[in-house]
C-alpha cells in the first residue's frame, strides 16, 4: 500500500506536502521538525514550518508516523509504527537508534502495580554514550 492510500485510509487529505513528509520521515533517522521541514522544502518547494507541524500532528494522530520525545531534546519522528520497539539515545550527540523489544512478549516490561490499567505498550528510552562519541 502506498502513502497516498495510507493517507486516504486514515481519512486524511492527500497533498504533495504530506506525501513528502511521510517519505522524509520514513527515509530519515529520527528527524526533528526542522530537518523534516528542510527536506520537504527541497522535495516540493515552499512549505511553511507551521504546515509541517500541522501535518506531523495529523499523521501522528492517525498512527502513520511515530513521535518520540526524549527528555531534553526536540521531538523526533519516525516511520516505524505498529510495533513495540524502543530507543537508545546518546547523551553527548543525541544520536537515536531503534532497539527491538527488550524481552518477552509486548509490552516487554510489566509494572509492579498496573493500577487497574490493561497495559498494551511500553515506551522505553535507554540513555548512554554511542560508539562514535566513546571514541572521541
Amino acid at each position: 500500500m502506498g502513502d497516498a492510500d495510507r493517507l486516504r485510509d486514515a481519512g486524511l487529505r492527500v497533498t504533495a506536502a504530506r506525501l513528502a513528509i511521510m517519505q522524509t520521515v520514513r527515509e530519515g533517522d529520527h528527524l526533528d521538525v526542522d530537518a523534516i521541514h528542510q527536506q520537504v522544502h527541497e522535495r516540493v518547494g515552499r512549505v511553511s514550518l507551521q504546515a509541517v507541524y500541522d501535518s506531523l500532528a495529523a499523521l501522528h494522530g492517525a498512527g502513520l508516523v511515530r513521535k518520540i520525545e526524549p527528555m531534553g531534546s526536540p521531538a523526533r519522528y519516525e516511520g516505524r509504527v505498529g510495533d513495540n520497539h524502543h530507543h537508545l539515545v546518546c547523551r553527548r550527540c543525541g544520536a537515536m537508534t531503534d532497539v527491538d523489544c527488550v524481552a518477552g512478549q509486548a509490552p516487554c516490561l510489566d509494572p509492579v502495580d498496573a493500577a487497574g490499567y490493561v497495559i498494551d505498550e511500553a515506551d522505553i528510552t535507554f540513555w548512554g554514550i554511542c560508539p562514535g562519541c566513546r571514541g572521541n
